[in-house]
């Protein structure tokens, strides 16, 4: 069993959690080492994290706490490479946009580097294969350009339309 640490969210709740939950976060791991074990007896502030974001984050790296922690290198090749999400991942990712985009921001912050790369794909997944009108449409984006802007544009990018 590990020991327990709160986390206290940017609206200053506080979730207990085991340590090596925590520690998927490379921040919370290194702020730990740094603070030693005086640091247990207080909560860790994570001020950018608001509690329900915090909690889908500590949810996932419940699920991912036995992951083997990846090599730099192996890393950002299989990164690279795919976009295939596990089945549990693209579950969890099933919820709405800002709370995706909440996570990403969350798992960029607290350095949970698979955490980010799930939350990436999901919506690279989203984009696949969506013309620019429909990528606007999905996310909501204006569409800024004048209608001279927009054809100087496809001129310029030809080469990475499909043929």
């Amino acid at each position: 069993m590990s020991t327990q640490i709160k986390l206290q969210s940017s609206d200053n709740v506080e979730i207990a959690v085991d340590r090596d939950v925590a520690e998927r976060s490379i921040l919370i791991k290194n702020m730990m080492e740094d603070l030693g074990d005086g640091i247990m007896a207080e909560a860790i502030p994570i001020p950018n994290v608001n509690e329900p974001v915090l909690r889908k984050v500590i949810e996932w790296c419940v699920q991912h706490r036995s992951d083997p922690p990846s090599s730099a290198d192996e890393d950002t090749d299989s990164r690279k490479k795919t976009t295939d999400i596990d089945e549990w991942d693209q579950k969890f990712m099933q919820v709405d946009q800002e709370m995706l985009f909440e996570i990403i921001l969350a798992a960029n912050y607290l350095d949970i580097k698979p955490l980010l790369d799930v939350g990436c794909k999901t919506v690279a997944n989203m984009i696949k294969g969506k013309s620019p009108e429909e990528i606007r449409k999905t996310f909501n984006i204006q569409n800024d350009f004048t209608p001279e802007e927009e054809d100087q544009i496809r001129r310029e990018n030809e080469w990475a339309e499909d043929r």
